[in-house]
């Protein structure tokens, strides 16, 4: 009777072992130009030739194994989730097409290849910009998302090209990240709105929670407008959490983005703009990405023309002090690494990443490391620091010896 008792009892610590270890799904976006069966294939038979020597760097690596992997109580899966959005701009890109087709007899042949390959590369990414465009494709991806998360997993999204657009704006429109009592407190509305909103606390929630919800939405000016009517608001307001559940990413769903050959900044630079008021909500995610310990990396080929930088690499106290927020208990980090040798021409270099994938995946599995480590080990910290005051000084020498010689 008690070696029938130890083995249940060992059966039962293996078992619970076992449900112990979470999945990490690897979640692949496809970018811009990528709308017919051949690009298609090309897309999934890059991804399937990548992901499983990413999967590969990730867990051979010590560090990443103890940090991501948080010493096997998550595991890799071995198959790739694949988000192709491409084919949805397709009869979008017909009519442009046709339009080109007229224009053909009437341009020079230069002209006419240039007009073409700039409709090719660029048609997606303006497509998917648009608001309504975009809103279907976030639809699908966060019941891919709910679903992996359904399944035990959690994501992290891969964004190529102008699949870094997709991947940011999810996280801004997705990630619940609105504490709506400290919201109201800073907004100009209602007083008895302010009021109802403070007495009966929600939970947190996301701009898309709030527009499917029919409390807000945004303005083509980028101003998150509320309904001015009290009952309609309390009416809509009393039935937030469920609408949140709904349509806002659960927590823990999502451990992190990686872009790359993103050409975000090229198509976002507004939000650089302190007087746009969605930079508000962006500063509201960047904290909630800290201290919630999610990661956003972004890698580029410093070949790649369409590869921009994000942002320069700040420490928690620096973003902080930037962006007028209070960062409390870090555990997260955002990390740019638009430096990395492909080995391409300039060409090529963009879509090289899928044939790269050995320098890719290594590039990747760097840049989780230096982010980890520039936000909270300070010998890198100022490592870093001290290498962007060189720069900033031998620029300041540069600028001065210019200067000089313009006066002379």
């Amino acid at each position: 009777m008690k070696k029938i008792l130890i083995l249940i009892l060992a059966i039962f610590a293996l078992q619970t072992g076992t449900f112990a270890q979470t999945g990490i799904s690897f979640v692949y976006i496809n970018g811009s130009n990528s709308n017919d069966e051949k690009s298609y294939e090309w897309f999934v038979n890059g991804v399937q030739k990548l992901h499983p020597v990413l999967k590969k760097q990730f867990e051979k690596d010590d560090r990443i194994t103890e940090l991501f992997l948080q010493n096997g109580n998550y595991t890799i899966n071995n198959d790739p989730v694949i988000f192709f959005w491409g084919d949805k701009s397709q009869n979008n890109l017909k009519y442009v097409k046709k339009q080109l087709d007229i224009s053909k007899a009437l341009s020079p042949t230069m002209a006419y290849t240039v007009r073409e390959i700039l409709a090719s590369c660029l048609h997606d990414a303006i497509w998917v910009q648009k608001t309504h465009n975009m809103n279907k494709v976030l639809d699908e991806l966060h019941t891919l998302v709910k679903s992996e998360f359904q399944k035990g997993n959690s994501v992290v999204l891969y964004g190529y090209s102008a699949g870094s657009f997709v991947t940011y704006e999810y996280l801004f429109n997705r990630m619940p990240y609105l504490n709506l009592n400290n919201l109201f407190a800073k907004l100009d509305v209602n007083p008895n709105i302010k009021n109802y909103v403070k007495e009966h606390p929600k939970n947190n929630t996301c701009i898309a929670a709030l527009q499917s919800g029919n409390i807000g939405v945004i303005s083509e000016d980028g101003k998150l407008l509320f309904d001015p009517e009290e009952n309609l608001f309390q009416k809509h307001y009393d039935n937030l959490d469920a609408v949140t559940a709904q349509v806002c990413m659960p927590e823990n769903s999502v451990k992190g983005i990686v872009n790359f050959a993103s050409p975000l900044v090229l198509f976002y630079s507004d939000l650089a703009d302190p007087e746009y008021e969605l930079t508000y909500y962006n500063k509201l995610m960047l904290k909630y990405i800290m201290e919630k310990g999610l990661f956003w990396l972004t890698v580029n080929y410093r070949e790649d023309p369409l590869g921009f930088p994000t942002s320069q690499n700040l420490t928690s106290d620096e973003i902080s002090q930037i962006a007028d927020i209070e960062i409390e208990n870090p555990k997260g980090f955002v990390f740019d690494n638009s430096s990395i040798w492909s080995k391409r021409s300039f060409i090529f270099a963009h879509t090289s990443y899928w044939s790269t994938r050995k320098t890719l995946a290594k590039a990747i599995a760097k840049t989780y490391l230096y982010g980890y480590d520039f936000q909270y080990d300070k010998e890198f910290q100022q490592k870093v620091i001290n290498s962007r005051k060189y720069k900033k000084i031998q620029n300041d020498i540069n600028k001065n010896e210019n200067s000089k010689e313009e006066k002379l």
